[in-house]
Formats: C-alpha cells, sequence, structure tokens
C-alpha cells in the first residue's frame, strides 16, 4: 500500500471485518490520515511475538523480548496492510486493550503469556485467588479428568479469574464449553506454583484433578 502522493487521512483496519495478519485496509472518502485498528494489530503482534516470530523474521531473546522498532519494521515488510503501522500504533494498541498481553519495557515488547515457542518469560510467582477456572472442550476433559491440567503445548496451564473469561476461552475451541473451578488456594497449600499471568489470567505449571470439578457445561 504506497503512500505515495497522498495527504490528510486514510483508514487502515477501520472495518469490523478482517483476518488474522491482515490490517484490514479500509478508505474514508473524507479522510486521507492512516490510521489502525488495535484489535487486529493485537492479533497479528501476537501472532510475530508469541507463536511464529520466524515468519516476520523475528528473534525473541532468551525471555521473549524484541525491539519495538524491529517488530515495526517487520510487520511493514510482510505488508498485508501494515506498510503504514508506527510505534505509536503499537502504544496505541497496549493504551486501548481491555486485557494487556504485551509489554514494553524501554525500547524492547514481548507478549505477557500464552507462548508457543520457547521464551523463558518470567512472572510474577504469587498465591492465588481462593478459586480460578479453566474453559476447555469436552473432548480435552476426558483428558483432564485422568491426568489433571497440564500446559500442553504451552508453557503454562491458563487459567481464569472469572467465569465469564474462562466461558470466552473455551467457546473458542467447542460450543458449549466446559468450564472447570480450580481449588486454587488449596492446590498452592499442597505445592502447586502460580503465577500472574495479568489482570485476568493465572498461570500454573501443572493442577491435579483433585482440585478440580465442572462448573458448568453450556
Amino acid at each position: 500500500m504506497s503512500l505515495a502522493g497522498q495527504s490528510g487521512t486514510r483508514s487502515v483496519g477501520a472495518l469490523e471485518s478482517y483476518s488474522e495478519g491482515s490490517g484490514g485496509a479500509a478508505r474514508e472518502s473524507d479522510e486521507d490520515r492512516v490510521t489502525i485498528n488495535p484489535e487486529a494489530l493485537s492479533r497479528v503482534a501476537s501472532r510475530a511475538l508469541r507463536h511464529a516470530p520466524e515468519e516476520y523474521g523475528l528473534k525473541l531473546d532468551p525471555q521473549g523480548w524484541v525491539l519495538v522498532d524491529a517488530l515495526v519494521a517487520a510487520l511493514r515488510a510482510g505488508r498485508n496492510g501494515w506498510e503504514a503501522v508506527t510505534r505509536a500504533d503499537v502504544e496505541r494498541m497496549m493504551a486501548t486493550a481491555s486485557k494487556q498481553r504485551f509489554e514494553i519495557d524501554g525500547d524492547r515488547i514481548r507478549a505477557m503469556y500464552g507462548h508457543s515457542v520457547t521464551a523463558e518469560i518470567q512472572h510474577v510467582e504469587a498465591a492465588p485467588p481462593s478459586i480460578l477456572f479453566h474453559g476447555t472442550t469436552p473432548a480435552a476433559w476426558e483428558s483432564i479428568r485422568a491426568d489433571g491440567l497440564r500446559p500442553m503445548n504451552r508453557q503454562r496451564v491458563h487459567l481464569a479469574a472469572d467465569v465469564a473469561t474462562a466461558v470466552i476461552v473455551g467457546i473458542r475451541r467447542a460450543n458449549p464449553p466446559v468450564v472447570l473451578e480450580v481449588r486454587a488456594a488449596e492446590a498452592a497449600a499442597a505445592g502447586v506454583r502460580f503465577w500472574i499471568g495479568n489482570d485476568s489470567i493465572w498461570l500454573a505449571d501443572f493442577v491435579p484433578v483433585a482440585y478440580l470439578r465442572v462448573t458448568s457445561e453450556r
């Protein structure tokens, strides 16, 4: 998408519908300034920083960090509607997010959790609330009830601070999902370690089935 000969405002990602990895380019006839859809940017940044950095020519350090400018340059080089993205757009994405998935430290950025690539993210270990929740599928529950909650292809098990978040996570893979209640404080007292992911997500290495029960299947 060339900006040559343009002035004023154009809109990138202004439409509600867009595909992962695409800026979802759209034009507004009365404006020429380029704007970026923060939600669309969050999706493509998640892929670049959590799942497939090699697709974008990025190399994460052992703790998952990469330069913000390197991320911006990689997105621009990949095109797909991201040629106009800037560091300011990345900062705006984070400032407007309802749930923080990334953190910036000076000139560096990383995804806070959910990596499927190797990165030793340093989270804060803490005592969990009494109850946490986990959204999953009926098929996965059959495995969980035998072996407990394991990270599978992630580094740690993701647990939700409330039922609503667990349902949102679970319904991505099954409708209706199975929602598990996790007696987190009891598990912690028995030696299970917990870390803070963000304001609505907790992490654990493993949760034995003794601390799980189905709260709803909807």
